[in-house]
Formats: C-alpha cells, sequence, structure tokens
C-alpha cells in the first residue's frame, strides 16, 4: 500500500482522488488538509482513518473535534494552517502528495513536499505560476517528480510519452471558453455571480469557475505549460473547444497533430498521476464516439477575455510578474463573488496591478512572497477605488 497525502481534500480535486483512491485501492491515505468545511472533512476521516490532518483555524480544529466525538471517531492529531498543511505535505509516510488546494496557499506546502523528495500530483496551477522556475529546480535538485493533475496538462503530458521535444512544435491547451464563449462583452459586464458559477462542462470550485469565466485560468494554465514542460510563451497556444473532448494536443515538427481525448471527468487525470508510469483499469465509462454530435475549435477572444492575454504578457515579461497577476487575480476574483465588483473588472484590475509592479527575479521564495503581498494590497487600494466609484 503506498502512502498518500492529500492538500485541499475537501475540494472539487481532493474528493475526487479520494474517489479515485477506492478504485484503485492499492493506497493508504497518511494525511489530509482541508479549510473550513468540517462536516464533510469528518466525514473522509471517519472513512479513510488519517493519522495526521490539517485545518485551517484554530476554530475549525474545535468544531472538527465536536464533530468526531459525536460519531464516536477517534481524532488523528490536528494541525492548524500553514504549518499543519506543511506536516501534511511532509509526512514521512506519504510518497506521494495531492497538491489540490486552490490559490496561493498551496506554495510554500508543495515547496517543502518537493524538497521532501515526493511525487507530487499538482493539481494546484498557481505554485508553478508563482515559482515556476523555483519549483522545477527545486524538484531536479530534490529528485521530486511532478505530474499534472490539471487535464489540459495531463493530456499534454500523455501526448509527450515517447516524443522527441526537439521534435514538437507547439503544445496547444484547449479551453471550454466557459458560460460565456457566445456571449456580447455587454452581457459580460452586467453576469451575475451564478451565470459566472454556470459552467457548461465541469463541476469545479467557486474560484477556478470564476477564472474559467473570464479565460483566467487558462492562462494561469499556460505558464504553467511553460514550467511543466520547458516550451516558451510562443510555442504555446490556446484553442476554444467547447465540447471539452479533446483535452490537449500537440503539433509536431512534420505538422502531425497528437491529441488525447476522453470524458469530461477529472478521475481520469487524477488516476494517470498517482499510477505513472503505469496504467490501471479506470473507474468511469469510455468515451463513445457515436454519441458525439461534433466537436469545434475556435480561436480566444482576447477583447472580451482580456486576462488570458494579461497572462501570456506576464509569462514573457517573467520574473515575480506572474506571481503579482496571480494575486492581483485572486484578490478581484474574491471582490467579484462577494458582489463588490463586475466581472468585466477582474481583468482591468489585474492589468493595472501587473502595470505598477516593478519586476525582480524570482530566485528565491522570499521574493517571490514579496511580490504576492505586494500585489495582494495594490490590488485592495485599487478596489477600494472601484467600489468606490461603483
Amino acid at each position: 500500500m503506498k502512502g498518500i497525502s492529500i492538500l485541499g481534500s475537501t475540494g472539487s480535486i481532493g474528493c475526487n482522488t479520494l474517489k479515485t483512491l477506492e478504485h484503485l485501492g492499492n493506497f493508504r491515505v497518511v494525511a489530509l488538509g482541508a479549510g473550513r468545511n468540517m462536516s464533510k472533512f469528518a466525514d473522509q476521516i471517519e472513512q479513510f482513518k488519517p493519522l495526521l490532518v490539517s485545518v485551517e483555524t484554530e476554530e475549525c480544529a474545535e468544531t472538527l473535534a465536536r464533530e468526531l466525538s459525536a460519531r464516536n471517531t477517534k481524532a488523528p492529531h490536528i494541525e492548524i494552517g500553514e504549518k499543519g498543511l506543511i506536516a501534511v505535505a511532509t509526512d514521512e509516510a506519504a510518497e506521494t502528495v495531492v497538491s489540490a488546494t486552490v490559490g496561493a496557499v498551496g506554495l510554500v506546502p508543495t515547496l517543502r513536499a518537493i524538497e521532501a523528495g515526493k511525487r507530487i500530483a499538482l493539481a494546484n496551477k498557481e505554485t508553478l505560476v508563482m515559482a515556476g522556475a523555483l519549483m522545477t529546480e527545486t524538484a531536479e535538485k530534490c529528485g521530486a517528480e511532478i505530474l499534472p493533475v490539471d487535464s489540459e496538462h495531463n493530456a499534454v503530458h500523455q501526448c509527450l510519452r515517447g516524443e522527441s521535444k526537439r521534435e514538437v512544435k507547439r503544445l496547444i491547451l484547449t479551453a471550454s471558453g466557459g458560460p460565456f464563449r457566445t456571449k456580447t462583452k455587454e452581457e459580460i459586464e452586467n453576469a451575475t455571480i451564478t451565470e459566472a458559477l454556470n459552467h457548461p462542462n465541469w463541476k469545479m470550485g467557486d474560484k477556478i469557475t470564476i477564472d474559467s469565466a473570464t479565460l483566467m485560468n487558462k492562462g494561469l494554465e499556460v505558464i504553467e505549460a511553460r514550467w511543466l514542460f520547458g516550451f516558451g510563451a510562443d510555442d504555446i497556444s490556446v484553442v476554444v473547444h467547447p465540447q471539452s473532448i479533446v483535452h490537449s494536443m500537440i503539433e509536431m515538427i512534420d505538422g502531425s497533430i497528437i491529441a488525447q481525448l476522453g470524458v469530461t471527468d477529472m478521475k481520469h487525470a487524477i488516476q494517470y498521476a498517482l499510477t505513472f508510469p503505469e496504467r490501471a483499469r479506470g473507474c468511469l465509462e469510455p468515451l463513445d464516439f457515436r454519441k458525439i454530435a461534433q466537436l469545434t475549435f475556435e480561436e480566444p477572444d482576447l477583447e472580451k477575455f482580456r486576462c488570458l492575454a494579461l497572462a501570456y504578457k506576464a509569462l514573457k515579461i517573467g520574473g515575480t510578474m506572474p506571481a503579482a497577476l496571480n494575486a492581483a487575480n485572486e484578490i478581484a476574483v474574491q471582490a467579484f463573488l462577494d458582489g463588490e465588483i463586475r466581472l468585466s473588472e477582474i481583468p482591468k484590475i489585474i492589468e493595472a496591478v501587473i502595470d505598477e509592479h516593478e519586476t525582480q527575479e524570482a530566485a528565491n521564495l522570499e521574493v517571490i512572497l514579496q511580490a504576492d503581498e505586494w500585489a495582494r494590497k495594490t490590488a485592495l487600494a485599487g478596489l477600494k477605488k472601484t467600489f468606490s466609484a461603483n
């Protein structure tokens, strides 16, 4: 039984990981990290019996302890906050760490897991967006392995198996286009939170769903792909594919296209990352081509979806700019979810922050975290002006 830890176990990826582990049967859950959903977390602890868990706050720990006591379930050792996530990520019994937290909170715990030489099943894209060079260089130094869980990067990883990088012309990441693909700029301007959270294909957490609505999610994936696969911004393309059947493609120098297709379910990508380099029998129904009416592809509209263009800009500038972009986006997305700004104001806030940011070389964790903190404060200051104007 292989030991596994999960950061973000109560989120969408975390829950799907646990379902996948039930199917595989050859993993032992040794540690879990969650945020604030203590009822769901208690269910997971009761079923999988980890010896170590982490929660966001002391109050969450007290709530969890009461919940487990009411169920007559023995409580594991409970840690708090970032320290707790690091403990989960570096648990000696864990060979594999699934990094599935949302946002910058996953950066330091994932880095510590890499330093400990773990295999990382990475769903927390912000980790590589903020600190791609640091993460990949540390992984090489410490003998850690980073395997992508995002469906697009997981697809690229599968397409690249057995291929020589020098024979690959470009990577092609597919995007569903989100709920506003066919909407006008005016309709996006007046979009409600409910409309933005109504993704046509994927069931995900709120933050990533909003990122999908603005296409920032795809922008972050472009930056992540640069560090996972070593291709520059000009060699990573995005194409809108509304059906989400083709998860991504690679184009070879001779013009051949290799694509990875599958059902729209994250369990496939999760299982691939957990079992690589082997494949195991899947827990999903296979793709039935007889039921697919059409597969269509479009160019993304960078005028309507400015976030994607801003992500490319940040990647080309490099250094601490992607970290600033990510921080500003997290602040702006939360402001939208809180009803403080319109969806169309998210890219405006991000652009104002990155235009003001003085880029430095992302040489170490301290510099990256300073850029993150600066960008958050700057974005919040911009929000106050925007909110006052509204």
